[in-house]
């Protein structure tokens, strides 16, 4: 790839996008919340997945050695809760939970990260802190509960703008009369009959949400690390009563850059769990590519809501099939076992790659390391220059069919090769090129493509034989029904010579013009978001990337 820019992130922190600069030049660590496992994970934790797995795959492209935590929370009330209505028990809930959450990533294309720790087995690292946070006078105990005093932080607020004197008591939230301030937090649980516990100083019990991710980063990254991830919801309270827990355990802790990606939304509703109006990404993949719902989340800014919509999707899956049919028909051409394409002796000669095709790989090139290096801008970057290079490789394929002079032949192949690395480097970062092969890819997607339409390929061929038979007997009001009627079921037929192809198509009933929606937003300023996690109880743990 071309020359790197300087590298560009917003900081919530800042409310400003700064210049990446590591703490350890040439290393990055990064630390990200994952996800409460008690069920199966829906399209809020899909999108802080893939969003920080392009995040470090940009990293790593930009020649980083990055260290990618993420956590998983394996000691919760929801998770003691839904454990007790199935009679199961928590830990082997939420592990079997953990479980079903890599094999979605692993669909969605999710690198593995450096290290996925759950709080069940750091719990010396967590008492270790809170025993810390007590020594250093910013936390107390009561009946076997240990609260963090938010009064001992002077900076509390720092990250959501989110003032102490608005937690009064009794609003929002039930009042503990045992806290010192209503804001105070819990750091350490008493144990309660039935559920899980651990030996600590203060008596049994088990970890407060927040402290699990201060203990962590701390254990694994150290208490200065240059990246903190998660969901916009995450902000208030969980990573403001990190900021303060860490810093009460250690002075010298600091987080570089705070980053937060945006809700995905029903209906411009925000998509959580508890509000019941969520999708579980299994549930999407049962009818869609992983790699169609990959596209779908990477295709708004990471900052902006982006709102879940079966015309988004089904333009996803139809803009991944033409990229994987593209990157097909120029496998087959550059294949000296095709018929009708160069021997080898020819593909073994080097040539001069066209004017047009260094035009077209400088173009994708500036195209993708400006939007890139701009906050992670991956909305814009499957669109114009890399839709050029598709359409540069479809139309030196066409090239090739014609005749031409050997020298002129073997330019236009090695322009092909050239671009088509390109448009594949591109793919590669963003995590949409699969290890499967293109024709897996494509059959895959048809036999996705054929399941919402309610058929099998048997019945498309029948209906293609119907349709021939037809137009044979000159019945074109019957031929155009039959194709008509496919396509408002996402089939899409293909006359190619005296045969007829089928692929799979956005349904023509959803092709309709629609108001705007998030998609094509600018990412929301920060501030705004914050304000309006002001109005949120202290603790309560809103749903979306965690919940």
């Amino acid at each position: 790839m071309a020359k790197e820019e300087e590298f560009r992130v917003y900081n919530s922190l800042t409310q400003q996008k700064e210049i990446f600069k590591p703490h350890v030049p040439g290393r990055v660590a990064m630390y990200v919340c994952g996800v409460t496992a008690y069920a199966l994970s829906h399209l809020g934790h899909a999108r802080a997945a893939v969003n920080f797995d392009v995040l470090c795959r940009y990293l790593q492209h930009l020649g980083y050695e990055v260290t990618y935590v993420r956590n998983f929370t394996d000691v919760d009330d929801k998770i003691i809760r839904r454990a007790n209505e199935l009679g199961e028990d928590p830990l082997s809930l939420s592990n079997r939970y953990c479980q079903e959450y890599i094999v979605d990533m692993s669909d969605l294309q999710c690198l593995l990260p450096t290290h996925q720790p759950r709080v069940s087995d750091h719990m010396e690292q967590i008492k270790d802190m809170i025993t810390q946070i007590i020594n250093n006078d910013s936390a107390y105990t009561v009946d076997g509960d240990v609260f963090f005093a938010v009064d001992k932080f002077p900076n509390y607020g720092q990250l959501s703008g989110q003032k102490l004197e608005n937690n009064r008591a009794g609003e929002r939230v039930a009042v503990d009369s045992r806290k010192r301030n209503p804001a105070d937090f819990a750091l350490w649980k008493a144990a309660k009959p039935g559920e899980p516990s651990w030996e600590s100083p203060w008596g049994p019990g088990r970890p407060g949400w927040h402290i699990e991710c201060s203990a962590m980063s701390a254990h694994y990254l150290s208490f200065k690390f240059d990246i903190h991830g998660g969901g916009i919801d995450l902000i208030f309270p969980h990573h403001e009563n990190e900021i303060a827990q860490s810093c009460a355990a250690c002075q010298e802790s600091r987080v570089s850059y705070w980053m937060h990606n945006g809700h995905v939304t029903n209906n411009n509703e925000k998509m959580s769990k508890s509000l019941g109006n969520f999708f579980t990404i299994r549930e999407i993949t049962q009818r869609y590519h992983p790699l169609a719902l990959r596209h779908f989340l990477i295709s708004a800014h990471y900052r902006s809501p982006l709102n879940y919509t079966v015309l988004q999707l089904e333009s996803s899956s139809d803009a991944v099939y033409y990229i994987y049919q593209t990157l097909q028909d120029c496998e087959d051409a550059l294949s000296p076992s095709q018929e009708g394409s160069l021997g080898p002796e020819q593909k073994g000669k080097t040539a001069r790659v066209t004017a047009a095709a260094q035009e077209c790989i400088s173009r994708l090139r500036s195209d993708f390391q400006s939007k890139m290096s701009d906050d992670l801008n991956t909305a814009q970057i499957l669109t114009v220059a890399f839709q050029e290079a598709l359409k540069f490789i479809n139309s030196s394929l066409n090239t090739l069919k014609k005749k031409q002079q050997k020298q002129q032949q073997l330019s236009v192949v090695q322009s092909l090769i050239e671009v088509e690395k390109e448009v594949k480097e591109v793919l590669n970062i963003l995590g949409l090129l699969s290890s499967s092969t293109y024709l897996e890819v494509l059959q895959q997607l048809k036999d996705k493509a054929l399941k919402r339409a309610g058929l099998v390929e048997n019945d498309v061929l029948h209906l293609i034989e119907e349709r021939t038979l037809a137009r044979k007997n000159k019945d074109f009001p019957k031929s155009d029904q039959i194709r008509a009627d496919l396509t408002v079921k996402g089939i899409a037929l293909m006359d190619v010579g005296k045969d007829t192809i089928w692929r799979p198509c956005i349904p023509v009933e959803l092709e309709q013009p629609a108001a705007p929606v998030e998609l094509e937003q600018p990412a929301p300023p920060v501030e705004q978001v914050q304000q309006e996690h002001n109005t949120l109880p202290v603790e309560q743990k809103t749903a979306s990337t965690t919940d």
